[in-house]
């Protein structure tokens, strides 16, 4: 399984330098993994990343093979992936939201909210995006997520069924 970093949103300069959309925190943390794996079209890619930096609010990086503009512009569009493989172990009560996304949510009472979807920073706390019969925010907090079970892909909740 592939884990999605980022993407490459536009060129910068003549020597090949690509602008990267970088999902990863903090934002620079993208330029460790090498190679990256481009996927376009349906068609995936294996490169090495040679050099990344921060340029004014954006990043860019410099990849092996891609020495002009003409050449990196066919990469626009492109995601960015790793194998899942090439990702440090976590902590113990520590987890990847790749992880996260399509577990099955269920509240302490054992009904059933939905799947999670997608999950999203607010600067205080992570928010798990749940889809069930409707779409819920939960906050991913110790006080509101009381177990993970990866293994059956289960997540449960302290949260209200009419939140």
């Amino acid at each position: 399984m592939n884990i999605t970093l980022g993407k490459i949103v536009g060129v910068f300069g003549v020597r090949g330098w690509v602008k990267v959309f970088s999902e990863t925190r903090p934002r620079e943390q993208i330029f460790k993994y090498s190679p990256w794996l481009l996927e376009l079209n349906g068609k995936v890619t294996e490169v090495e990343v040679k050099e990344g930096r921060a340029q004014g609010k954006g990043l860019v990086a410099r990849l092996d093979g891609y020495t002009d503009c003409g050449l990196a512009k066919e990469l626009i569009g492109a995601a960015i992936s790793i194998p899942q493989t090439a990702l440090p172990e976590t902590g113990i009560d520590e987890y990847y939201w790749s992880q996260l996304i399509g577990l099955q949510v269920e509240n302490i009472q054992g009904i059933e909210l939905g799947k999670v979807i997608s999950l999203f920073d607010t600067g205080a706390n992570d928010v798990l995006v749940v889809k069930g019969e409707r779409e819920r925010l939960i906050p991913f907090t110790e006080f509101a997520v009381i177990k993970i079970d990866l293994d059956d892909g289960k997540l449960t909740v302290d949260w209200d069924a009419d939140f």
